[in-house]
């Protein structure tokens, strides 16, 4: 799972005073508990005992008022499936209520007649899809992203006393729960993004209509960072499998099987892209809604079980094969990533034909203008890009010694580059060399194209924003999943974010290096399942992707 920085820094612009207020609060809390624990005199302790209670009272009593818990509505229909829907909620940057679940709608589940699920899911700016489920007896409510590149279940804890996320979201409280059973096993999550540490406990959960009985759970003690601040979710529900779960700590999903609460072992996600719409999508257990696929599903089997892993082909931009994963990459359907992320060799190739400014990298062009024509006569004798660098002596050849390679690149700013941190730009300068050889281009317009990718390369530390005029010219990417071509408009990876009455327009790439043997890899996220409905089939391990309707 990799957080958005681009819904999280409107997110937290968007904190109305009273979140303002909260964190207020919070800190001053913070701070009488410091002022306690670091001044034992008889005046200090008087302070806290008089004053100490009744502010962290009131700012408690003021959190609660303030907070709108936001709850999807679930629905059973005749053909037997319960459904958690996604509601499709509209930025406004002004108002942060606007994303959060009304505490006054129920799950008002009601069971199908083959013991499937459906799940309403909310949309928040396409770029966070979460849902409600209840832990405890009587059910306390949680909002979760439904996170199918992780497997733990997690939600902040009443005991969580010093991170304002978990003073600014709901927090479980097993005093509270009549069916709370002690584990008090440690546990700490690292994401692609922000971190949670706490401990494990045990209840019932609730999904839809579905009671899981015993389910572990972590309680989340410290959200560090601000990452989870601004989130519109409480905590996270994974649909990955046991074999990433921190602590080897059963999923809810697998509880759903082994207690027959589901007619068969799929789930499928419906995520609606229509930011005009109320209804955010929906999540299935227990089978697939016909009413959201139109045709077949592609199915592709699972390659290597933790994450929802299988083989993928070469990517396509504007009709031109890329070559980088010719000869196979892996990629990963994954629910709790917003964008799409992709080796930065192909990312800074698509960067190119969408017109992303990107970041200038003077190695590349270094590269580029002392080996380009080696590069070129070396792919022309069909050695393969991987291969090259290494006989140039730019990477470190395989099987050799680092050793003995002393030959320095300086780059524009005259600083010395060892040529070990120049392989990886060399690399993908041999890739994108290669894929203008194989459309005959001269070498002439091949080395001008590498010249000018090496500016594409993606930012890692900020947004990818393009020309919002130029939407509509960009070409179609397209990825080859089991043989079969999925393709993706520019209306589909393109965000278009509004605020304070400007439009801002962000590319939906962008860049993950995964070495093997898991990668190279591709993050198929809720970009790419929103245009294509996506089932998860545990029961045959596979992945099936149909157009959305």
């Amino acid at each position: 799972m990799i957080i958005n920085k681009i819904y999280f820094f409107h997110n937290f612009g968007s904190l109305k005073k009273v979140d303002v207020i909260k964190l207020v609060y919070f800190l001053l809390y913070i701070r009488l508990v410091s002022c306690k624990l670091c001044n034992s005199s008889n005046f200090s302790a008087i302070i806290w005992e008089k004053m100490g209670t009744k502010i962290e009272a009131f700012a408690m009593s003021l959190l609660v008022a303030s907070l709108v818990l936001l709850s999807p509505a679930v629905s059973a229909s005749d053909d037997g499936l319960m459904r958690i829907g996604l509601k499709k909620l509209k930025f406004d940057p002004s108002t942060r209520e606007a994303a959060l679940l009304d505490s006054k709608e129920s799950l008002g589940a009601k069971a199908g007649d083959g013991g499937d699920a459906v799940v309403a899911l909310k949309n928040y700016m396409d770029a966070q899809y979460f849902g409600e489920i209840a832990i405890g007896t009587p059910p306390q409510k949680f909002t979760v992203i439904f996170d199918t590149g992780s497997s733990n279940l997690w939600v902040p804890s009443s005991k969580c006393y010093f991170s304002p996320a978990c003073f600014l979201h709901a927090r479980y409280s097993s005093r509270q729960s009549s069916t709370y059973k002690k584990n008090g096993k440690s546990a700490a999550i690292q994401y692609g993004t922000g971190s949670i540490s706490g401990f494990y406990s045990e209840d019932v959960v609730t999904i839809g209509n579905l009671v899981v009985k015993n389910q572990e759970f972590i309680e989340a003690t410290s959200e560090p960072g601000v990452t989870f601040v601004a989130a519109k979710f409480d905590g996270i529900l994974g649909l990955g499998f046991q074999e990433i779960s921190v602590g080897n700590s059963t999923p809810p999903w697998y509880n759903m099987i082994a207690q027959g609460l589901v007619k068969e072992p799929v789930f499928s996600f419906w995520l609606n892209r229509n930011v005009n719409d109320q209804n955010g999508g929906e999540l299935v257990f227990g089978g697939v809604d016909t009413k959201h696929f139109k045709g077949e599903h592609s199915y592709v089997p699972v390659s290597r079980k933790g994450y929802w892993q299988f083989d993928m082909g070469d990517v396509v931009i504007g009709g031109k094969p890329s070559g980088y994963c010719a000869k196979g990459c892996s990629a990963i359907a994954d629910s709790g990533t917003s964008l799409l992320a992709g080796p930065t060799t192909v990312i800074a190739m698509i960067n190119h034909a969408i017109g992303v400014s990107g970041v200038v990298n003077q190695g590349c062009k270094s590269v580029v203008k002392k080996y380009g024509s080696s590069i070129m006569d070396l792919l022309l004798k069909e050695l393969q890009p991987e291969n090259i660098c290494g006989q140039l002596g730019v990477c470190e050849a395989q099987g050799a010694s680092s050793e003995g390679i002393e030959s320095v690149v300086r780059d524009a700013e005259g600083k010395s580059a060892g040529l070990n941190a120049l392989c990886p730009v060399c690399k993908m300068a041999a890739v994108w060399m290669k894929s203008q050889l194989g459309l005959n281009k001269t070498g002439d317009v091949v080395l001008k194209y590498a010249n000018e990718v090496c500016e594409k390369i993606p930012n890692a530390v900020g947004q990818s924003v393009v020309d919002c005029e130029s939407v509509a010219s960009m070409p179609i990417i397209s990825f080859t999943v089991g043989g079969k071509t999925f393709d993706l408009s520019s209306k589909e990876y393109i965000l278009k974010v509004e605020g304070r009455g400007q439009a801002q327009c962000i590319s939906g790439f962008t860049g993950i290096d995964v070495p093997p043997p898991r990668g190279p890899l591709w993050i198929l996220g809720d970009m790419f399942m929103g245009r294509y409905h996506t089932v998860f089939d545990y029961g045959k391990l596979r992945v099936g992707f149909a157009e959305a309707v």
